[in-house]
């Protein structure tokens, strides 16, 4: 019997550690899949510091990302330093410059996430 409980110590001096740890980490409200609104080819993702940027006739980019009240930072990188991967992100989601990302994010709930950047706006609806 007292091996029984000599197992089961450390289980459950662990559990509150791993009730404890959020599914997004850093990514907060963000975490998860948008798809850009009217569109059913552009969908962005985030999870801890990573934003994943897909195309669905393009191709994908990666970068990290960082949300601070309500602007989120971007820096996306090319991991084969390809045309398309500019592409992606300064002309299918339009913005610029690729590698320096800033959005003010004017609503995240649920699911619903708007960004503008000047007069611009994009809408996204979580997938």
């Amino acid at each position: 019997m007292a091996r029984f409980f000599k197992h089961l110590l450390p289980f459950y001096l662990l559990t509150p550690l791993l009730l404890s740890c959020q599914e997004g980490g850093e990514a907060g409200d963000l975490f998860g899949q948008w798809r850009l609104s009217g569109s059913d080819t552009h969908y962005v993702s985030f999870s801890g510091s990573v934003t994943l940027f897909r195309c669905l006739d393009k191709g994908q980019v990666y970068g990290n990302f960082q949300h601070v009240g309500d602007s989120l930072f971007i820096q996306c990188f090319s991991v084969e330093g390809e045309r398309r991967d500019t592409t992606i992100i300064e002309e299918a989601f339009g913005w610029k410059p690729m590698n320096n990302i800033r959005l003010k994010i004017t609503t995240l709930d649920g699911d619903r996430l708007v960004v503008s950047s000047g007069q611009q706006m994009w809408s996204f609806c979580k997938y």
